[in-house]
């Protein structure tokens, strides 16, 4: 069985031979750049400066001799500007973030060190010496809550999307690249690139309010924005399909640490049905090509209608939130859609717990959510760069060893 085979198997919740694991297949299952190094090294490998394609998170894009000492068995492609499958040497240019970690990084030139020893990137998101990550003032969020929640012009909108579909230049630079990381690698590709752009548009808050006092507003907008999704599936779909197994539609984070931010009847109403198109049209086009939505915190009772909405795949699996357990969660969605992460609580046992303490939880976990196949493990978010090596060879080595029958 190929790795390829192992994870498309897992999906179709067919029988594998072992557990389907990934680092880095997309921007929440990664690792941070200032974690690598050190795992790296722990593995044995020759020292690298990492490659930081998200430097927003700072995350670093696993090299394959890293996927194949962790077994891992699925990369990352984000269109045609990074895939960790390829070297690409003319793309990545060396940064060392104020002296902080020799690293290369794409656009350099987006950096300015601040007196202070903080890094600016694009004039707008900044790094304290003491911060691993960038960030900007609430997040970006409006607070206002006082105010009418702001609209799009739905007319100028549709235009916009009408003016902005992949060209066929575009199209055939992204079948080419998409090709050319197939060739290099036996394992599942992901591939980032083709987004609906529903979730929390202007703002989580903002919208939520939309949400709840202007309904129709927000199908009208759905639907405009399903057209969009559609309408680039059916440009690119055929011409990547042969070269990619899964890919990510949606970055939602509907969840807090408590609950889900809408009232599960709300997101049944506005949000499945757009899914459930966009879902459908990708089968439809590309029905060998799995869907996968990333939607973060305590999103236990919207499970039936992401599922209702057709996806092949959910990530992250946070089922430290909301109070519900791994193993509700894993029957409330057995052979229905499968779970991808969820394989240690990244945010109190990794960092907190001891070596054992991760080896004894990813091995009761993997154990239940492997049962009648339809997972792919990983953390359930990104490993920061505070979490040290040996924790994550404890993961990973430990998911190995759980049989999966």
């Amino acid at each position: 069985m190929t790795r390829r085979e192992r994870v498309r198997k897992a999906l179709r919740f067919e029988p594998t031979d072992q557990v389907p694991k990934d680092l880095g297949a997309m921007l929440s299952t990664c690792v941070s750049c200032f974690a690598y190094p050190g795992l790296v090294s722990a593995l044995g490998l020759p020292y690298r400066p990492p490659r930081v394609f998200d430097t927003g998170q700072m995350l670093a894009l696993p090299d394959p001799d890293v996927l194949d000492a962790l077994d891992c068995d699925c990369v990352f492609v984000a269109a045609d500007s990074a895939t960790n499958v390829l070297e690409e040497p003319e793309r990545w240019h060396p940064y060392d973030f104020n002296g902080r970690l020799p690293a290369r990084v794409m656009a350099p030139a987006s950096f300015a060190a601040q007196p202070d020893g903080s890094i600016l990137q694009h004039g707008q998101s900044l790094m304290p010496p003491s911060s691993f990550n960038f960030n900007v003032p609430h997040a970006g969020q409006l607070l206002d809550l006082t105010i009418d929640p702001p609209k799009e012009d739905l007319v100028a909108l549709a235009k916009w999307h009408e003016n902005n579909r992949f060209t066929p230049e575009r199209v055939a630079a992204l079948a080419d690249y998409c090709r050319r990381a197939r060739a290099a690698t036996d394992r599942a590709i992901m591939f980032s690139g083709l987004y609906s752009g529903l979730g929390f548009r202007g703002g989580m808050a903002p919208f939520s309010m939309l949400c709840m006092t202007d309904p129709g507003y927000i199908k009208e907008l759905h639907s405009i924005v399903a057209d969009h999704a559609i309408a680039q599936a059916e440009l690119l779909l055929p011409a990547i399909a042969p070269y990619v197994d899964v890919i990510m539609l949606t970055a939602d984070d509907q969840g807090t640490q408590q609950a889900s931010i809408l009232p599960p009847d709300t997101f049944a109403e506005l949000f499945t049905p757009a899914y459930r198109r966009i879902n459908d049209a990708c089968h439809r086009i590309a029905p060998e090509v799995f869907t996968f939505m990333h939607n973060c915190g305590a999103i236990y009772d919207l499970l039936d209608a992401i599922i209702d909405a057709g996806f092949d795949a959910l990530n992250p699996v946070q089922w430290s939130a909301g109070g519900h357990s791994y193993t509700e969660w894993k029957d409330r969605c057995r052979k229905r859609i499968a779970l991808w992460g969820g394989g240690v609580n990244t945010q109190t046992t990794l960092p907190l717990g001891t070596v054992a303490d991760v080896e004894r939880e990813v091995a009761e976990v993997v154990k239940v959510m492997a049962q009648d196949s339809g997972y792919i493990f990983c953390g359930i978010h990104n490993l920061l760069a505070e979490i040290p090596p040996a924790k994550i060879l404890a993961m990973y080595r430990t998911a190995a060893s759980v049989p999966t029958r």
